[in-house]
């Protein structure tokens, strides 16, 4: 029994690892080095083009619910996360490239799966396949799947933020805090600004430069990787309810005017992150702008923001709730190109999206999880026949679905542990 599996991003890499550990030999096409989209800097699996933050680790938060039921299914994402995890107070973020490499080791050492990087052009549905090729498929394979879509493709713009050196940060003005702990006892680095400070500073970003788009006649944003200086045209409060609120960031009993955070990015405590800052000005613009602030008045940005595509299917009516396509069953799909959003998710989609095709194809009859589970209610959304028009979003109880009948105080608590319970009895079946 052979399955085809395009793409080793997090969807990829974690559907492969499912099939192979439930004995079916995977094929793991990966175009890179062969190919490589300039977003991607390293010819690894699994590699983190956007922040290195998994979100939330909180159980009683959605995202943090979801890695709690890939945990219970033997998730490789979660494994390479907690083993690569750095402080980051109540997220959970990884080291990189500690992350991507054991992810990269542990496929590459699997005796079932076998890589072949090579690009692929073309996609056969009379063949067991999972395609996995990540938001950033272009080229043939592109157009290869929206044939098989009905020419249902939708797209928003996504940015990056910029990462720099530790070293190059003024700590004279920066101050480590997570938001409300004690001071000198957080996880990120604090850079604040005064009122006068965030005002120079918001002008140089509404004047500052952008790279040439013109070929996008219609920029579409997904909200929560919004570029900052779209955030700011906006309105001077925006970014002080957004990415620079100050709240909680106390420093000496004074609270700042304006915040930028720092995350660390890697284990050896040398990079850091600019929190909510993913952008798509010039390289010397965004250079500019940091500088505006008073503890990175001499940052060196090691990579800068930039702003890339990406591409899903328009999936209702196109795939069932298994990732399944409903005219061609061999065919399966998972990671932001199905339509759901987030590392978190997109790993999780291919984790049940291999479950579900290993099931298929050892015939075995149906077992799902349901809308009262945070994969399930991601399935059920984004393959939910009655949207015309699907908008990506990432793991909410918005669109969780679960009969409950106590006080809101104590539903979420209810909503988590009914959800565990399902994924654990599921847990036993696949």
């Amino acid at each position: 029994m052979k399955v085809k599996v395009i793409g080793a991003g997090l969807a990829g890499c974690e559907a492969a690892y499912q099939l192979a550990k439930r004995g079916i030999e995977v094929e793991l096409y990966e175009q890179k080095p062969v190919k490589r989209h300039a977003a991607f800097k390293t010819d690894r699996f699994a590699e983190l083009i956007c922040s290195n933050s998994l979100r939330s680790d909180d159980l009683n938060n959605a995202v943090g619910l979801l890695k709690e039921e890939m945990r219970i299914l033997d998730s490789l994402i979660m494994s390479a996360a907690d083993q690569y995890r750095i402080p980051a107070g109540k997220s959970l973020a990884v080291d990189r490239n500690g992350f991507s490499a054991y992810i990269t080791e542990r496929i590459c050492n699997n005796s079932n799966i076998h890589v072949i990087h090579e690009e692929v052009t073309n996609i056969d549905p009379s063949v067991p396949t999972l395609i996995a090729a990540g938001p950033l498929c272009e080229g043939k394979l592109a157009e290869s799947l929206s044939e098989l879509c009905g020419n249902r493709f939708l797209h928003f713009y996504d940015a990056v933020s910029p990462i720099v050196e530790k070293d190059s940060v003024d700590f004279r003005y920066a101050y480590y805090k997570s938001r409300y702990d004690e001071e000198n006892t957080g996880d990120y680095i604090n850079c604040p600004l005064t009122r006068e400070e965030f005002e120079d500073f918001y002008q140089t970003i509404i004047e500052a430069k952008k790279i040439d788009v013109h070929e996008i006649d219609d920029e579409k944003y997904f909200e929560g990787c919004m570029p900052f200086e779209e955030m700011a045209k906006r309105g001077i409060k925006t970014l002080l309810f957004g990415p620079m609120k100050p709240v909680g960031l106390e420093h000496d009993g004074v609270r700042p005017y304006a915040v930028v955070q720092l995350r660390k990015d890697n284990a050896i405590d040398t990079l850091y992150n600019v929190v909510g800052f993913q952008t798509h000005l010039t390289f010397k613009a965004q250079e500019e702008v940091l500088k505006k602030i008073p503890a990175l008045h001499d940052v060196h940005i090691v990579r800068y923001g930039v702003m890339h595509r990406n591409t899903y299917i328009n999936s209702p009516g196109i795939i069932n709730d298994r990732y399944q396509f409903i005219a061609y069953p061999k065919l399966f799909i998972s990671g932001q190109i199905s339509g759901v959003e987030g590392y978190v998710e997109s790993a999780a989609s291919g984790l049940y999206a291999a479950i579900q095709l290993s099931r298929f194809l050892k015939g075995e009859k149906d077992l799902c999880l349901g809308p009262d589970t945070m994969i399930g209610a991601m399935a059920a959304y984004i393959s939910d026949s009655n949207i015309n028009k699907l908008e990506p979003m990432n793991a909410n109880f918005g669109i969780f679905r679960c009969d409950y009948g106590g006080s809101k105080k104590d539903k979420r608590a209810f909503y988590v542990k009914h959800a565990l319970e399902a994924v654990r009895e599921f847990a036993q079946y696949v």
